[in-house]
Order: structure tokens, then C-alpha cells, then sequence
């Protein structure tokens, strides 16, 4: 098993660079991340609820926030997010684009006012499920980067092998699959309508599929094409767990401060599964036949700890006619880690070229009567310090707005988000591939209360 594992994760580090193999680095930063998937008043206010409650999916940022419910409350959400990919490779521009549909939350939130005659007035007890991040896109690029690697063709029979010298064009594609996942348990309470206290339990889910296809042209001084393909496909799937804590605490009527804990998840048995080939195609000219290499399919298990999260929030409630809410994030990707295997270099990496980064969500929102009007800005910086040129340019940052209408019994909620940033990956030189990501999410989400 181990001598399988480490085979696969030197395939995965050679590849990496120059065929845009996601390697163990690049899948720790994908797995850790958190697009803030809720209700559609949650996402509407750029999920910045860290000090506000109430809300269903205000319990994922801060678990004390379900004993700011009077009621007990019941939602569920359908969402669609629609991604456009404009890859840039050494001038050519290539687009695709992605659509995901899918219930992105559903949960509840079972508020009791306290039987005994105590300073603690009300607890609640809430289940949630909620997407984190939606995997799901198609990026391809084309071009022609006057860099090789395959400049032989390792079935040429003769003594001196032919040499292919000359760059044509290059292809590179990926496709992706899955989500990362999370259902949450959690206990709150309050004290004397000030204080909010509240403990959560997390089990996360994550499961991922990726093709991946290279391909480099190149020829010799007369004409002869070599035609190379490399093919690689892998399954990751895994469960883990988190804890998180935080409280609340009203200042006085208006103005509300929250601080939250959510520790790593721990990934205790992630199994993957391993395929590569790697095709030389015949050249007919020169009598040089086929010749098709292949790894696997191969399965192991390693283990895997995400960042743990720390949340400071603040907000200001103008009664019940409006209120303004913002929230600091920050993540130690520093303290990723494998287990498991020989991912020393992994690990030392995150240290290295990794850094914590800063999450910022602001939100808004104004009542009329039944209806409400909200709004939101949130922003949040990129952990790698070595690909795009540490530039800000692969920061994601976005603008959301929504509507609601309170029936009494029944809320109707709906949401748009939309944001962009770029993700850079290594083909034959550093950050040479460029992709441009903008997405929008609509949501609708419908709540009951009892």
C-alpha cells in the first residue's frame, strides 16, 4: 500500500509540472474551501450572520446564533450556480462554461423556551445540511507554448531515436465532479437575552472525480509528427469531522458581537483511486509503432486535516426596520496536513508557499412591512503564495442582493450572487495557464415556521 501510495504521488508531483495535474497541495487548498452555500437570505447578505443569528444557515458560521429564533424555524434551498471559464494560454483564449443545480441547505432550528425558572431562557437545537463547494466545470486550453517534454518517442526502434524538436500545439483539458458536504448537530442557549452560547458537531462528506487530458504535437525536421496523449482520471472520496463553538453578545439593543470557533476537519480514511496512460501515437513514416503506458487503476487510503477557522462578527440592528452585519474570517492553511504516507514535501509546502488568509463578508438588509431588500460584499484572499505571481488577482471577491416576503408562517427568499476571480496553474512554465472565473448563483429558499 505504501509503495502504491508513493508511486502515485510521484506521478501526480511530475505531472504537475507541465501538464496541469492537480497535485496534494492543490487539493488540500480545493478541499478546504467554503463558498458560503445557505438560505437565500443568507447568501443574499454575503452569509455575513456571524453576530446576527436567527437564521438557519447562520448556525454553519456561528452555532449560537439558533437561540436568537423565537420560533421554531424549517427551510430548504434549490439553488443553480453557472460559471463562465475564459482560459488564457501564451495569447489564445478559450471559453467554457459550467451549470450546477442542485438543494444546496436543508435544516431546521427547534426553539424551546426554558421550563425552569433560570437565567437561561431559551435553548434550541438545530440540524443542517448544506453544500460547501460544488467541484463541477469543464476548462480546456489550446496553444502553443514553444516548450516541449516529449521529444523522443520512447517505441523508435533505431539507436540515435528521432528527435521531435519542434512544438506544434499543446491541448489541455479537465474535467471535474462532485462536492464537498457537511451535515451539523448543535446545541444553543441564552442567558438573560444577552449572551448566546452554542456547540455544533460536523460530519463532513467529500467526493471528487477528475479527468484530465494533455496533449503535445511536436515534429522533426521533416514533417514527422509525434502526437503524445496523457490520460489521467481519479475518485477521491472520504468522511471527517469538525467541532465548532461560539457566542453572541448584545451590547444593548442595536448593537450585537459574535466570535466563533470551528476546529480542522479530520479526514480519517480518504481513498483514492489512480489512473494513468500515456499514449505515443504511430508515426507511420518512420516505422515507429504505437506505444500505449499505463498506471493502474490503483486504490489507497491516507488521511487528510483541513484549516480550522476563526470568525469575529459585529452588527447593528435598527429594530425591526433594518440592520447592518460583517464578519472577519481567518484560516490557517498554513496547518494543512496529510497522514498517512509520504507526504513530507506536501506538508512542508503548505508551510512554505502557503499562507492564512482573510475572509471578509458584509451584509445589509431593510424591511418594508413584509417585504425585505438586502444586500452584500464579500471577499476573500488566495492561500498560494507561489502561483500567479502573488497578485491579487486570485482573490475572490463578489457582490450579492436579494428579496424576501413574509407570509407570517412562511417566508419566500431569493438570492444572486456574483463573483470572479482567476486560478493559475503550471504547465510548462509558472502560472503560464491563466483561467478567469465568473459565477453567478441564483437561490430560493422557503422557510416555515412554528
Amino acid at each position: 500500500m505504501k509503495r502504491i501510495l508513493a508511486l502515485a504521488i510521484g506521478i501526480a508531483s511530475t505531472y504537475t509540472a507541465y501538464s496541469q495535474s492537480l497535485n496534494y497541495n492543490d487539493l488540500g487548498v480545493l478541499f478546504s474551501k467554503d463558498d458560503n452555500y445557505g438560505t437565500a437570505r443568507f447568501e443574499a447578505m454575503s452569509g455575513a450572520f456571524g453576530a446576527l443569528g436567527g437564521d438557519i444557515s447562520s448556525f454553519g458560521i456561528n452555532p449560537a446564533g439558533s437561540a436568537v429564533a423565537i420560533k421554531s424555524t424549517f427551510g430548504v434551498t434549490l439553488g443553480n450556480r453557472n460559471t463562465e471559464y475564459t482560459s488564457n494560454y501564451y495569447g489564445n483564449s478559450t471559453n467554457t462554461e459550467d451549470d450546477f443545480f442542485n438543494i444546496t441547505q436543508a435544516g431546521g432550528i427547534l426553539s424551546f423556551d426554558s421550563a425552569l425558572n433560570s437565567d437561561w431562557n431559551r435553548f434550541a437545537l438545530t440540524f443542517n445540511y448544506r453544500i460547501k463547494k460544488d467541484f463541477s466545470g469543464f476548462h480546456a486550453a489550446e496553444g502553443n507554448s514553444q516548450y516541449l517534454i516529449y521529444n523522443e518517442h520512447v517505441a523508435d526502434p533505431k539507436a540515435i531515436k528521432t528527435q521531435f524538436d519542434r512544438s506544434l500545439d499543446q491541448y489541455n483539458s479537465s474535467y471535474i465532479d462532485g462536492k464537498s458536504s457537511v451535515f451539523s448537530l448543535g446545541f444553543s442557549s441564552v442567558h438573560q437575552n444577552k449572551l448566546y452560547v452554542g456547540a455544533s458537531l460536523n460530519f463532513h462528506d467529500l467526493e471528487f472525480y477528475r479527468e484530465h487530458l494533455f496533449n503535445e504535437i511536436n515534429d522533426d525536421i521533416n514533417g514527422n509528427i509525434l502526437d503524445v496523449e496523457n490520460y489521467t482520471e481519479s475518485y477521491i472520496q472520504g468522511t471527517g469531522f469538525s467541532i465548532g463553538l461560539g457566542f453572541i453578545y448584545k451590547l444593548d439593543q442595536n448593537i450585537r458581537l459574535g466570535l466563533a470557533y470551528e476546529s480542522p476537519t479530520w479526514y480519517q480514511e480518504v481513498l483514492e483511486d489512480y489512473y494513468d496512460e500515456l499514449l505515443m501515437k504511430r508515426v507511420e513514416n518512420l516505422s515507429i509503432p504505437e506505444d500505449l503506458d499505463i498506471i493502474g487503476p490503483e486504490s489507497y487510503l491516507y488521511k487528510f486535516r483541513s484549516p480550522s477557522r476563526f470568525t469575529a462578527s459585529g452588527a447593528y440592528v435598527i429594530g425591526k426596520k433594518g440592520l447592518i452585519s460583517l464578519d472577519y474570517t481567518y484560516k490557517d492553511f498554513k496547518n494543512i496536513k496529510y497522514s498517512g504516507g509520504n507526504f513530507s514535501n506536501t506538508n512542508t509546502s503548505f508551510v512554505n508557499d502557503y499562507r492564512n488568509t482573510h475572509a471578509l463578508n458584509v451584509g445589509a438588509e431593510w424591511r418594508f412591512d413584509n417585504m425585505s431588500i438586502r444586500g452584500g460584499y464579500h471577499y476573500e484572499k488566495d492561500p498560494n503564495l507561489l502561483l500567479g505571481g502573488n497578485t491579487d488577482d486570485d482573490n475572490i471577491q463578489g457582490l450579492s442582493a436579494g428579496l424576501g416576503y413574509n407570509f407570517g408562517n412562511m417566508k419566500i427568499d431569493l438570492s444572486y450572487t456574483k463573483s470572479n476571480n482567476k486560478e493559475y496553474y503550471t504547465i510548462y512554465q509558472n502560472s503560464d495557464l491563466a483561467i478567469k472565473n465568473n459565477t453567478s448563483r441564483i437561490s430560493g429558499t422557503v422557510t416555515f415556521s412554528l
